[in-house]
């Protein structure tokens, strides 16, 4: 009770302190860029799972040389990324307005449009209702399982700003949900099945990232971390890394595994040389993490960092190779 208090009276003494970083503008060409800021079209990047649908499928259901056969895929997982990016900007402008006081105690979260009060609250409740709107009619006129899976996402997300995100490991586990949902809709929206073990790496994979997040706003928030994120003081950072540790473990096998497992695999192995690549990105990941505190924004982490992104780069080629050569 005596730390609610004390959380609460922290918060409530930031909001007094606090002032604009920026005086804000009122016309429409700024109020939209505002509004497309709080959006975070970077995070948008997480969106791109919907994809793996269909890489994993070429070379075995499509033939590249026959645009009939995969450009309709192509533009239906298209469609799904953008019901997602207007769904998840949606939970974006939720969840900024329900954290706008505490985001004004965080030393970068305090320039988001909405906590910097250069978008006007009501405003971003109403481009947050057009876009879950719109989000979910687009998925349902692509097809109802995937309008379903967009749909259960919304909920999910709604109830993570709401109640879940202050669930200590509840936090944890509703944002890997919500990456394979999005494996789910990629998945569905092409109409191919997809191998269980790319959920299971998915999922890991999602535990990875949101376990290394919470560990960095502890390191980068220190004593203060609970006045941002109330949440953050039911963690500590030795038990953030042991759940660091297993989960790193977890990831590394089960996709070991699944290159010379999953069905529609090369039967030579070959999808076995993307492993150095998964295996040098969570390193470096972790380097990052512990050396530089760079793991509080992933996608940041994706956009800025030139080893990460010749990783990715790397492990794209590699697997392109392996799905449309060795295939045979």
């Amino acid at each position: 009770m005596a730390n609610d208090e004390a959380a609460l009276a922290a918060r409530q003494a930031t909001s007094a302190e606090w002032a604009p970083a920026e005086t804000p503008r009122s016309d429409g060409l700024s109020q939209l860029r505002y509004l497309f800021r709080a959006m975070r079209p970077r995070q948008w990047t997480k969106n791109g799972i919907v994809f793996l649908a269909f890489v994993f499928s070429v070379g075995q259901q499509y033939h590249l040389s026959e645009t009939s056969t995969w450009l309709p895929k192509v533009l239906a997982s298209l469609a799904a990324f953008a019901c997602f990016a207007a769904v998840s900007s949606a939970d974006y402008l939720v969840n900024d307005i329900r954290d706008i006081e505490s985001d004004r105690a965080h030393p970068t979260k305090r320039r988001r449009p909405i906590a910097a009060g250069l978008l006007p609250v009501n405003t971003a409740w109403t481009a947050a209702v057009v876009l879950s709107l719109i989000g979910n009619a687009g998925a349902f006129a692509l097809n109802w399982r995937v309008g379903m899976i967009i749909l259960a996402y919304t909920v999910l997300m709604v109830a993570y700003s709401y109640k879940l995100k202050h669930v200590v490991l509840i936090d944890l586990f509703v944002i890997a949900a919500g990456f394979v949902l999005r494996a789910m809709a990629g998945a569905l929206a092409i109409d191919v099945p997809i191998s269980p073990w790319l959920y299971v790496v998915t999922a890991l994979g999602a535990l990875f990232l949101g376990i290394n997040k919470r560990r960095a706003e502890l390191e980068l928030l220190a004593d203060g971390a609970a006045n941002h994120r109330k949440i953050l003081d039911e963690y500590t950072t030795d038990l953030l890394d042991q759940m660091a540790s297993t989960v790193t473990a977890a990831v590394l096998m089960a996709y070991g595994l699944y290159t010379f497992t999953a069905e529609g695999l090369p039967k030579n192995h070959s999808m076995m040389l993307t492993i150095p690549f998964v295996l040098y990105g969570i390193f470096r990941y972790l380097y990052l993490v512990h050396t530089k505190n760079e793991g509080g924004s992933p996608e940041e982490v994706l956009l800025r960092d030139v080893p990460i992104m010749l990783t990715v780069v790397g492990w794209i080629v590699t697997a392109a190779i392996v799905l449309l050569v060795a295939r045979g």
